[in-house]
């Protein structure tokens, strides 16, 4: 038990953990998918260098592109390392060459390893002091040479009334593909757990930005194919606007996890909560609800309401023993969650994690699946911080209350995630 107890807090795996194997197995597949990129890409360079470049003031000109929305592509300042960073230029100008048939009227010449080795110069070029991640460039260059490998059947039957309707299947060909291999990237650099839910967080994503740079991509490639190279910079005036709303939108979302940071240290620097408990919160919420195939959406109200559960506490004129609250009779407790739900609204996020901090301390089935996630994965921080306690002792309390406080199946999720190690806390 003490073993345990110190593994706990120390942020390490959780009784039962069995995180080392499934992380390694996850990086193993990291590392094979930059390997089939490295391969493709060096293959794509050596073929190009032989055969020398087709249509080479083609292949500038969507060297150009690509390397203008890669240099453009930035991360929000205050984001953190887990952002995605958004080129929504570079990747519709990848697309376009990808399905390029013809140039003004006269047939393209370039095949499937020139498309490759242009993008991915291009990337490089345009990333110049700001090298992207490995995984996105693995995706860009698989993407590149997926979408042209399939193109190159129909790249004589350009003029047939039915090419572009062709163009929009393969793009959702590869939009499909390529939500796939985000999926099992996402997975294995988070050590396991269900594949369904991230598949479904990333097809969610496509209907709406991505489907604008797809939709983007095929038009510019059909443009250029009628009207030559002048379509290019026109096409990309709409995505440079939406790159700039996007950016944003990020970092307004960024100032406002910021502020929630913030405020949930409030507790601890006044001493009424223990360092770390409500990142340790954040972090086992989030893992819970990705367990359970909550939304994005919900899972950062997940994450934040777990950031600001404790703010009630700040009305008490004595801290609570270890900023514990599960002891606590229950109107006790519903006052402190009502009092930080009143605080929360103040701050101008979202009033579903107002709702969350206001409900916690209702019956389960009271309260939205958000709620009943951070009420249970709160009570289990607070247990396992007993030192009479400790995490297995806790988890048997939390089974124990399943008939009023805590959902048979959220507490079943949490199970799940500490068996498999404990997750790492977000980011301030």
């Amino acid at each position: 038990m003490r073993a345990a107890r110190a593994a706990y807090e120390a942020g390490g795996r959780a009784p039962g953990g069995g995180a080392g194997p499934r992380l390694g197995a996850g990086l193993s597949l990291v590392r094979c998918v930059h390997v089939v990129a490295g391969l493709t890409a060096l293959a794509a360079l050596v073929w190009t260098a032989w055969r020398g470049v087709a249509q080479p003031h083609v292949a500038l000109a969507y060297g150009v592109l690509i390397a203008l929305g890669e240099a453009a592509r930035r991360r929000p300042r205050g984001a953190g390392a887990g952002a995605r960073e958004t080129a929504p230029v570079g990747s519709a100008g990848t697309l376009a060459y990808a399905l390029l048939g013809e140039v003004g009227g006269q047939p393209a010449s370039h095949g499937a390893p020139q498309v490759v080795a242009v993008v991915l110069g291009a990337t490089l070029a345009g990333a110049v002091g700001r090298p992207p991640a490995l995984d996105r460039l693995a995706r860009r260059v698989l993407n590149a040479g997926f979408a042209a490998v399939c193109f190159q059947p129909l790249h004589g039957h350009v003029h047939s009334p039915y090419h572009p309707l062709l163009l929009l299947l393969l793009l959702a060909l590869t939009a499909l593909c390529d939500a796939v291999l985000a999926a099992a990237l996402t997975r294995a650099r988070t050590g396991g757990g269900p594949y369904g839910p991230v598949l479904r967080e990333e097809l969610r994503a496509l209907p709406g930005v991505g489907s604008a740079i797809g939709a983007t991509g095929v038009v510019m490639a059909l443009a250029v194919a009628v009207g030559g190279l002048w379509a290019l910079p026109v096409f990309c005036l709409p995505l440079l606007v939406t790159q700039l709303s996007i950016h944003r939108y990020e970092a307004v979302r960024a100032t406002r996890r910021q502020t929630v940071a913030s405020l949930a240290r409030a507790t601890e620097i006044a001493g009424y909560t223990p360092a770390g408990h409500a990142r340790r919160v954040a972090a086992l919420g989030g893992a819970v609800g990705r367990e359970l195939g909550l939304s994005g959406v919900d899972l950062a109200v997940v994450e934040h309401a777990a950031l600001l559960h404790d703010v009630g506490q700040l009305s008490l004129v004595e801290p609570l023993p270890a900023g514990a609250t599960e002891p606590l009779p229950a109107e006790e407790r519903r006052r402190l969650a009502l009092l930080g739900g009143a605080v929360v609204r103040q701050t101008g996020v979202s009033p579903d994690v107002a709702l969350v901090v206001e409900r916690q301390a209702d019956a389960y089935r009271d309260q939205p699946l958000t709620a009943r996630i951070v009420r249970t994965v709160n009570a289990y921080d607070d247990f396992a911080a007993d030192p009479a306690c400790g995490p297995l002792r806790a988890l048997e309390r939390l089974r124990l209350a399943t008939a009023r406080d805590h959902e048979p199946r959220v507490v079943e999720a949490l199970a799940t995630v500490l068996a498999r190690g404990r997750p790492a806390p977000p980011g301030p």
